[in-house]
């Protein structure tokens, strides 16, 4: 038989019961969510070019992104802990990144911020002696001496001042320029061009079909085209060629136009140098690209001084927003300005593949330092043509 207690012993005895249960049990550490990175840089990036990384960490946590050590993006995790960081890196070099949260850190990887490398080059023709050349010794003959350098970049542009087809009639003035299909891959393959501007006097030589064929062959090579097109619209739309994150556009003009040679809002041809054209362009293409780049057939043979048209013309974009302004035509090198910081003008490039004399013959290669922010740097790397085959000078190759 079970003695019974008074009521109030009883409540005692239970509390106490209940009390020494529930202190016996361990208390729970708290969760903490481990902090992850799930997308990083996985390659370069030009100067200014916006990076990202991101993952998980607690919800809500604070989330730190640090390179070498000094905190250059923070945020707050969401709800679900995911968070996303983004810094533009300013200055070359290598940098450490790491992730923070709650005191802890965790790798992000190391980012190499270097320019992107733009080497630019003067007129390259196909006609009279290249073009027999090509035929005997192959496509890659022109670029023996200079392919590897110029393949080099991470970007190549040039003047390609020559048709490329078997139609057509040459049209009714001095000289006329046209080549094989088949030269055009080794400036792919062989020299690494990327974009040719097409907005010249001699593109159109054999008419606007043998124009369209050249610009679909350039584009079968692998290659960009720029200031030519099937109607005025398309020959002054942007090329735009991404590297390091960096996304530069690319605009070709001529104010060297033969009869028939620019193109109407109904048929082929090259696009017009004109200041309120380039400087809509240059406004377009800039809501689409980091950097934009002219491109123009302007002003005398054999007078590497601008006149005041090109000067015009360099203003337009420039003041539109260009950073970058490269010339042909002139067949002769001219003189470089930096008429504003982070920019830079390239009155005329001069001759590359291209029968050549004593005075024409004296080119360079043009290489350019390109950031977010415009040029952060050139050089031009002499080059002396070899009847039609450029060829690094002496200095450039010891250099």
């Amino acid at each position: 038989m079970f003695a019974l207690l008074p009521f109030a012993a009883a409540a005692a005895t239970m509390g106490a019961l209940a009390f020494t249960t529930k202190s016996a049990q361990p208390r729970a550490a708290a969760a903490v969510a481990p902090l992850t990175v799930t997308s990083k840089p996985t390659d370069w990036r030009a100067p200014g070019v916006a990076v990202a990384v991101g993952g998980f960490a607690g919800s809500g946590a604070r989330v730190l992104l640090r390179a070498d050590g000094h905190v250059v993006a923070s945020t707050t995790a969401g709800k679900l802990g995911r968070y996303s960081l983004r810094f533009a890196p300013r200055a070359a070099g290598r940098l450490k990144l790491t992730v923070q949260s709650a005191g802890v850190s965790t790798p992000a990887g190391t980012l190499e911020v270097r320019p992107v490398s733009l080497d630019a080059v003067g007129d390259v023709t196909f006609g009279e002696d290249v073009g027999p050349a090509i035929a005997a010794h192959g496509g890659a003959y022109p670029w023996a001496f200079v392919g590897s350098t110029l393949r080099g970049a991470d970007v190549t542009v040039g003047n390609l001042e020559t048709a490329v087809s078997t139609r057509g009639i040459a049209a009714a003035k001095e000289f006329t320029f046209r080549g094989p299909p088949a030269a055009l891959a080794p400036m792919r393959d062989v020299a690494g061009f990327d974009v040719l501007t097409l907005a010249n006097n001699h593109t159109v030589d054999f008419g606007r079909d043998a124009l369209l064929d050249t610009l679909k062959a350039v584009h079968a090579a692998g290659i960009r085209t720029i200031g030519a097109g099937a109607n005025d619209l398309q020959a002054r739309r942007p090329a735009i060629v991404e590297a390091g994150g960096l996304r530069v556009a690319f605009l070709g003009y001529s104010d060297v136009n033969p009869p028939f040679f620019t193109a109407t809002s109904t048929s082929p041809g090259t696009a017009k140098a004109d200041v309120t054209a380039i400087t809509t362009d240059v406004h377009a293409a800039l809501r689409r690209a980091d950097v934009a780049v002219c491109f123009f057939h302007w002003g005398v043979e054999l007078h590497p001084e601008p006149n005041s048209r090109q000067q015009q013309f360099a203003a337009a974009c420039l003041n539109a927003g260009a950073k970058l302004v490269l010339g042909a035509h002139p067949h002769v090198l001219g003189g470089v300005a930096i008429p504003a910081p982070r920019s830079l003008v390239a009155w005329t490039l001069g001759n590359f593949v291209f029968p050549s004399g004593s005075l024409t013959g004296r080119t360079a290669i043009l290489h350019v330092a390109l950031g977010a922010d415009g040029v952060r740097g050139y050089r031009l790397v002499p080059v002396r043509i070899d009847g039609f085959r450029p060829r690094l000078s002496r200095a450039a190759q010891q250099g």
